[in-house]
């Protein structure tokens, strides 16, 4: 019997010890780099346990403005102090003098630290360059200074350039590269588009090492780690401007919207300038709610914006003579407009006064020439499908620049393009028309060059560290045919009716500094709150009128009818503001 039990014994202690032995193997050789499902570094784990670090800049690349301004992060010249500095005599007296902080609160900083610290963090002390070489020519063992990299508290366009988290998706993104376990991932906006381009050669960091108490190991020498490739981190060039972000996201709070957004173009190179996507982006929990998503590159109602297709088909097809009225005081329907008694009136103050038989009437006239016209024409002026660049580069097939953005579209099935009803409501923008923000400013950009389309920017280079150009997103057209110069010039002339007619519905912006030509637009939800209508409420326009600069979107979403003010007053402001942004420029 006790020979059997000693086997058992044996038996039991020889499982246990193979059990340790393969545990061993796990964490000595074969799982060092990727312990557990969290994908543990040991190997990285071991050396922090025996180390205290000050990460400088994390490595991944970050995104500038058109003129090189920083969007996502900046460098800040610190002072970095390291808590071995209170065991030990060091120069606190210089580097007070130096840097105009107190003796004493130096001190105190070293005394209560735990690792590295930016002095005078959460907002640390800036320095100046002098005050940077001053310390550092002190030569201090644990006293640097240095320019760490930081995140902007209130980054530009959010939801544009969007956001980046540790989701614990590295490897199954990037199963052949090796990156950090720590590494940030871009998940919305330029941030997800760009990822592959902004990923982390490394981390520069100072690194000392230490013992069980957290004292120096090895002495007091403190390590700089810098990635070995000098080209990294890249940088994304946008073809945002910073003042103009700011601007709008100003003006935007003043105007109170809630809601809605705002898309400013440069006409020439036909790149985004200003981007803002209301509501904001609840910075604690991200996907809390909406505010993650660019309401700018989703279909919204545009009510009567899409007048300026049917008016651009009924220019083609000789449908605007001049001697031709239409009963502007009826609906769709032929029932008197208890709203709007306009009377009779011809194409050319139909359009200026968005008179809605006016244009339910040319869609069905225009349809029973051709069933796809209205289709055909809102891909001319580049409403359908999207409008964000694309193209092959470097490595990448098929490369987009704008995330997540939709096409848009007028009809959903065939059956409803046959029927005159639908097809009416459809030529006022109402039915199962839908396009997105960018795409109407796009619209309005191509109108104002004469007819050309191209694809819509927010990136122009990707810079090396170096500032050297690594690709550049050319101009690229956009694919599809467009509308003819002579529909285009048409066309010019009636958005600037909107605004120098007495009764046009864009009039309160016949005084600004930039002649504006444009067109506004009222989108029935069909939903109601207080028995009050919801709308989305739109201008759409370009500036200045004889020598196009600036394409513009102003929209609010989800307005009540009657309590909230529509987007023509924000679009005034802007063009003021743009308009003086620009003289004090010339002036310099």
């Amino acid at each position: 019997m006790w020979r059997k039990r000693a086997i058992i014994i044996l038996a039991i202690f020889v499982s246990v010890l193979i059990v340790l032995m393969g545990r061993l193997v796990q964490l000595q050789l074969t799982d060092t780099e990727h312990f557990t499902t969290r994908n543990i570094n040991l190997l990285e784990a071991s050396v922090q346990q025996r180390s205290q670090e000050m990460v400088i800049d994390s490595g991944r690349g970050s995104f500038l403005d058109r003129n090189g301004n920083p969007l996502t992060e900046e460098y800040k010249p610190v002072l970095i102090l390291f808590p071995f500095l209170s065991q030990m005599d060091w120069d606190i007296k210089s580097v007070s003098e130096i840097t105009g902080a107190s003796e004493y609160a130096l001190r105190a900083a070293v005394e209560t630290a735990k690792e590295p610290i930016a002095f005078g963090t959460p907002k640390p002390l800036e320095l100046t360059d002098e005050q940077l070489k001053k310390i550092n020519d002190l030569q201090i063992p644990g006293v640097f200074a240095v320019e760490k990299k930081y995140s902007l508290l209130n980054r530009p366009a959010e939801q544009l350039l969007g956001i980046t988290s540790m989701d614990g998706k590295l490897k199954s993104r990037y199963p052949d590269k090796e990156l950090p376990n720590e590494a940030m991932l871009g998940v919305t906006g330029m941030e997800k588009g760009f990822d592959e381009f902004l990923l982390p050669e490394g981390k520069s960091k100072l690194v000392y090492h230490v013992d069980a108490k957290g004292g120096p190991l090895f002495g007091i020498n403190v390590k700089y780690v810098d990635p070995a490739n000098p080209f990294y981190p890249v940088n994304i060039k946008t073809t945002l401007d910073y003042d103009l972000q700011r601007m709008a996201e100003k003006l935007m709070d003043e105007h109170k919207i809630n809601k809605g957004g705002l898309v400013l173009m440069d006409i020439e190179t036909n790149s985004v300038l200003a981007m803002v996507s209301r509501p904001s982006m609840n910075k604690d929990n991200p996907f809390a709610d909406e505010g993650t998503t660019n309401l700018m590159v989703k279909q919204q109602i545009m009510g009567s914006i899409f007048k300026t297709v049917v008016a651009a088909a009924a220019v083609d097809y000789e449908l605007t003579d001049p001697s031709r009225l239409f009963n502007c005081s009826q609906k769709i329907n032929g029932q008197p407009d208890d709203k709007y008694d306009h009377g009779m009136q011809n194409f050319n103050n139909s359009f200026a006064l968005s008179c809605n038989n006016t244009f339910g009437t040319l869609a069905k006239e225009l349809m029973e020439i051709d069933p796809n016209i209205l289709e055909d024409y809102a891909e001319k002026l580049s409403l359908i499908g999207s409008v964000g660049w694309k193209g092959d580069i470097y490595h990448f097939e098929d490369f987009i620049q704008i995330q997540d953005e939709d096409g848009g579209r007028v009809f959903l099935d065939d059956a409803a393009s046959k029927d005159a009803n639908f097809v009416a409501m459809t030529g006022i923008g109402q039915y199962e028309v839908r396009g997105t923000p960018l795409a109407i400013t796009n619209m309005m950009a191509t109108i104002a060059r004469g007819g050309e389309k191209k694809m819509v920017r927010t990136a122009s280079v990707v810079e090396y560290k170096n500032h050297t150009s690594l690709l550049q997103f050319k101009e690229k057209p956009l694919e599809g045919s467009h509308i003819k110069p002579y529909t285009a010039m048409s066309m010019q002339k009636l958005l600037r009716e909107v605004v120098v007619n007495e009764k046009g519905t864009g009039r309160a912006l016949s005084e600004l500094p930039y002649e504006v030509a444009g067109k506004s637009g009222t989108g029935e939800t069909g939903k109601e709150k207080d028995g009050e209508a919801i709308e989305n409420k739109w201008f759409a326009g370009y500036f200045p009128y004889k020598n196009p600069k600036y394409a513009l979107v102003t929209v609010r979403l989800d307005a009540l009818e009657q309590s909230d003010p529509s987007t023509t007053a924000l679009f005034a402001d802007m063009v003021t503001q743009l308009y003086e942004y620009d003289q004090s420029r010339e002036g310099n």
